[in-house]
C-alpha cells in the first residue's frame, strides 16, 4: 500500500498536473493539502474515473484538506479535535481498508504561523498543542496509523538548505520545532528520515528568488507513524523531480509504503 502526501497548492490551478502523476506513479492512497475549494466545488470526477473514493474538508479560497483512496474507507471524520470555534479546514481522517490490515490516516496542514510572534503563530502552538492530544490518543489505541501532510516544520538544520535564513520564521523557531519534538517523542517513527538521514532532501521549493534552479528548499512535508504503522513500512521517498514540471505546485509528493 503506497500512501502519499502532496499539498497541492490549490486543486483548480493543479488538478491536470495532479492527474498526471496520479496516472504515472497509481498511488493507493492521497492525501492532500491546501485544496482551497470547498467540498461541492471540488472536481471529485476526475479522480472517481481513475478508481479513487474521495472525501474532502474544504473551505472557500483557503486551506481544505481531501483523501483519494483506491481502498475503501470507513469511519470519515474531520476537524482537528479540542476547538469546536476552529473553522479552519486543515484535519482530515479515515480508515482505509488494506488487504492485511486496516490503517487509520490523519491528513493535517499544519498553520503556517507567520508573522512570529503574534496572533497566527500563537494559533499556530495552540493548534499543535490539540495535535498532540490528538497523537497521544492514537498512540493509545495501538494500532496502525499515520499523520501525514504538509507540517510548516523544518524540524532540524538539514532539513534547510539555508537554515540561517529561517532562525525566525515560525516554521523553524524553536517553539515549533519542540512542540513538533514533543508529538514525535510520544512514539511515532518519521518515515522518510528512517530510510533516508543523509541531509539535502527537501519537499518545498518557493517560487520566488529561483529557489528550484538553486535547490533553495526545505523539508516541511512529514509522515509520522505509531509503532505498529511503522513495523509495516518497507520503504518512503520524495518526487523532488515533480518541481520541474510545468505549473508544479510549491510542494511535492513525500510517500510511504506499507505491507498492509
Amino acid at each position: 500500500m503506497r500512501i502519499a502526501t502532496f499539498n497541492i497548492n490549490g486543486i483548480k490551478a493543479r488538478h491536470e498536473a495532479l492527474t498526471a502523476w496520479l496516472d504515472e506513479a497509481t498511488p493507493d492512497v492521497v492525501l492532500l493539502q491546501e485544496i482551497k475549494s470547498v467540498d461541492e466545488g471540488f472536481p471529485r470526477e476526475l479522480f472517481e474515473e481513475r478508481g479513487y473514493n474521495v472525501e474532502t474538508h474544504g473551505q472557500k479560497s483557503f486551506n481544505g484538506v481531501a483523501i483519494l483512496s483506491k481502498l475503501p474507507l470507513e469511519d470519515v471524520t474531520r476537524g482537528l479535535p479540542g476547538d469546536d470555534e476552529d473553522e479552519q479546514a486543515r484535519w482530515i481522517e479515515a480508515t482505509v481498508m488494506g488487504e492485511k490490515t486496516a490503517v487509520r490516516l490523519c491528513g493535517l496542514y499544519l498553520p503556517n504561523g507567520n508573522p512570529a510572534p503574534g496572533p497566527k503563530y500563537d494559533y499556530k502552538l495552540s493548534w499543535m498543542k490539540r495535535l498532540k492530544a490528538r497523537a497521544e490518543a492514537l498512540m493509545e489505541l495501538e494500532e496502525p496509523a499515520l499523520m501525514a501532510g504538509d507540517y510548516n516544520i523544518i524540524p532540524q538544520a538539514e532539513d534547510a538548505a539555508k537554515p540561517d535564513s529561517w532562525r525566525e520564521d515560525a516554521l523553524f523557531r524553536l517553539d515549533s520545532r519542540d512542540a513538533y519534538r514533543r508529538v514525535l517523542n510520544l512514539g511515532f517513527t518519521e518515515a522518510f528520515r528512517t530510510r533516508t538521514p543523509a541531509p539535502g532532501h527537501y519537499s518545498f521549493w518557493d517560487y520566488q528568488a529561483g529557489a528550484w534552479q538553486r535547490n533553495n528548499g526545505i523539508r516541511i512535508d512529514h509522515i509520522l507513524m505509531t509503532p505498529q504503522c511503522a513495523d509495516l513500512m518497507t520503504d518512503s521517498g520524495i518526487e523532488k523531480e515533480l518541481r520541474g514540471r510545468d505549473k508544479p505546485s510549491d510542494h511535492v509528493p513525500v510517500w510511504v509504503d506499507l505491507d498492509a
